[in-house]
């Protein structure tokens, strides 16, 4: 029987293998990280274990559980420290190794079908100020409190939208720093009408409820003030962050004139909203929504019929979808059938939840008018330092509305990160300065025909040294 790969071993990866596993198919998964969990379950190494890790994590026994199940299963081949950099043809190139070793292992395997559970990285808008050392993103923050239990600042600000906010702040109080406030951009009468909008909906997800509750209960406990409609506008310092401007913003995010007010920090965490991780999905040829996420049908297939996909890359929703979506892509992708006992009560679960995910996107959408905080100089690419003006000349003089063009012009988004951080933020910016307010071509940054740095040497050494690996006993 023909292996099945699975990409990625956060919640949505780990479910696929464990579901693929139940109806006998041979599963490789894949990891760049040395650990499996993904971002979500970031957890101290083995050798430095925590007494206490569940307390940092939701779901930390099902985790534990879907863990050893694949580690001691003989047809299940765990692969960490590796980095699928392509997907050519249905082949996928891997090179396994430290990401900065000297001595990686390259490796090309023949899948006879793909599970593509990349997930997420957060995004953080410019902000004037936001190049100091000490801004972090939402997510580098949690990851630094709970995979290595470090304190990112004595006093610590955390802004931007959504509830992910509130997990980040109760993490680093965890860590020892002082949370002075959570501010969510998003005003507290968009928040109420979409979370209460169809009550009975959120009575079919208790647990996010229950979740939502002991979150409020934390930040009481420890006296962080959760201000809704205000935004952090400036960070502030010489060598290092020293103060914010936190302002009232209006419902489109635009600064309220003669509410900014200025507070003493040395840490600013940054989270507004996730960016999925698409390059394997584009390179397999996967389509895309209008929304800029995978598409998948019911049975979490995409237009590549061999080509599964689940968890955030299909839309940002949470843990609890990543691991039912999962779940589902692994035990269909494996041979199982949409009708199968096992799978009936999952696709149900599916729709409750993605219905929760979408009342949170619209809660906590980011408003058109974000952009009027910025400042000429305001860096928006930090990897080539390219500023607001910058961007905004090059589209208005050149009048170009290709994004190829004005990329090669600026130079954003060519940087070591290759558009990871900036990429939406310069899309963005750039199309709304074009003449027809739109960029017109391809539209995207998240094409990267490279998914993962390699280097040249190792392309050179590619036909000499590839392990290739087609199916497994």
């Amino acid at each position: 029987m023909d292996q099945l790969i699975v990409i990625g071993a956060g919640p949505a990866g780990l479910a696929a293998a464990v579901s693929a596993r139940a109806v006998g198919r041979p599963v490789v998964l894949f990891d760049s990280s040395d650990y499996l969990g993904g971002q979500y379950w970031r957890h101290l190494p083995p050798e430095r274990p925590a007494r206490r890790e569940s307390v940092l994590h939701h779901g930390w026994e099902r985790f534990q559980s879907m863990r050893e199940q694949l580690e001691a299963d003989p047809r299940c081949e765990v692969v960490t420290g590796a980095h699928v950099w392509a997907i050519d043809h249905g082949r996928i190139h891997v090179m396994v190794g430290e990401a900065d070793g000297t001595d990686r292992e390259a490796r090309v395997y023949d899948a006879g079908a793909v599970v593509l559970a990349t997930g997420a990285f957060d995004r953080a808008l410019p902000i004037p100020g936001w190049d100091l050392p000490g801004v972090f993103t939402a997510g580098g923050a949690q990851a630094l409190a709970k995979g290595e239990r470090v304190r990112v600042g004595e006093r610590v600000v955390v802004a931007g939208t959504g509830p992910f906010l509130l997990p980040v702040a109760a993490s680093l109080v965890r860590s020892g720093s002082t949370v002075v406030g959570v501010y969510e951009a998003s005003r507290a009468s968009r928040l109420v009408r979409h979370w209460t909008a169809r009550p009975w909906e959120l009575l079919a997800t208790p647990h996010k409820v229950l979740e939502l509750a002991g979150y409020a209960s934390s930040h009481i406990g420890h006296r962080i003030p959760y201000v809704t409609g205000h935004a952090v506008t400036a960070i502030e310092g010489r060598d290092r962050v020293e103060s914010v401007t936190i302002s009232a913003v209006d419902g489109s995010w635009r600064p309220i004139a003669g509410s900014e007010r200025s507070v003493a920090v040395d840490a600013v965490c940054l989270g507004h909203g996730f960016t999925p991780r698409l390059e394997l999905a584009i390179a397999a040829g996967c389509r895309l929504s209008a929304e800029r996420f995978v598409e998948v049908d019911d049975e979490q297939r995409t237009s590549v019929a061999s080509v599964f996909a689940a968890g955030e890359i299909t839309g940002i929703g949470g843990v609890d979808l990543a691991l039912v979506e999962g779940a589902l892509a692994g035990h269909l992708a494996a041979g199982g059938r949409l009708h199968d006992p096992a799978v009936r009560m999952l696709r149900l679960r599916r729709g409750v939840l993605r219905q929760f995910a979408r009342r949170l996107a619209r809660a906590h959408a980011i408003g058109e008018n974000w952009t009027t905080w910025l400042t000429d100089e305001t860096i928006v690419c930090r990897c080539e330092e390219v500023s607001f003006a910058s961007l905004c000349s090059a589209a208005t003089t050149t009048r170009s509305s290709g994004l190829r063009s004005l990329k090669l012009l600026t130079r954003a988004g060519l940087g070591a990160c290759q558009g990871r951080v900036c990429g939406r933020t310069v899309e963005g910016i750039l199309g709304a300065r074009t003449p027809q307010g739109r960029l017109s071509g391809p539209r995207t940054t998240d094409r990267r025909p490279i998914a993962a740095p390699i280097r040249l040497g190792e392309l050179a050494r590619q036909g000499e040294r590839t392990t290739s690996t087609k199916q497994r006993p």
